[in-house]
């Protein structure tokens, strides 16, 4: 396990800023310590807590810019879908997050093949239209993500030992 750390101003100064600027610490220092690549090697250097705040990450940032068709077609739906992290949110206290992702699992391994393969710009949009079903999905994050950062946030807090070592300016 690599040890991460965290200065404790640079902490304050985020949680000051708001719930988004508090988990991007985390997950910043997370991914600064195994060099911004997530690979079989450095996910052995990762706890599990530290490993699902990347998911967690990835999900937002894929969902909220272009929905699970993105997340899927940008090769994170196995990184989602084929771990526990459904049953980590759970553990975390995000039970309905838990559940869509569940749900999407369902669609993701009905037309994961279709949504994964190489494709144009334009046939990408359409995969948009072919598969309707991931549009409720996608609304149902969109409206519930705040919450769910602030639950991640909440969580990250009461376990941060799970995630890092803070550094302390004295």
């Amino acid at each position: 396990m690599i040890e991460i750390t965290v200065d404790d101003s640079r902490l304050r100064q985020a949680a000051g800023e708001g719930m988004d600027a508090f988990v991007d610490v985390f997950a910043d220092a997370i991914n600064n310590a195994i060099g911004g690549e997530l690979t079989a090697e450095t996910m052995a250097q990762l706890n599990a807590d530290q490993i699902t705040l990347l998911a967690y990450k990835a999900l937002q940032s894929e969902v909220m810019d272009g929905g699970f068709i993105q997340l899927i077609h940008n090769g994170y739906g196995g990184f989602i879908f084929r771990n526990p992290f459904a049953k980590m949110m759970r553990i975390w206290g995000l039970p309905k997050l838990a559940s869509l992702i569940n749900k999407a699992h369902k669609a993701y391994g009905k037309y994961r093949e279709e949504i994964e393969r190489e494709c144009s710009d334009e046939e990408f949009m359409t995969l948009f239209e072919k598969y309707p079903v991931f549009d409720n999905l996608d609304d149902t994050f969109v409206e519930n993500e705040e919450q769910w950062t602030s639950d991640v946030a909440r969580y990250i807090d009461e376990h941060i030992d799970n995630f890092v070592r803070i550094r302390t300016d004295e």
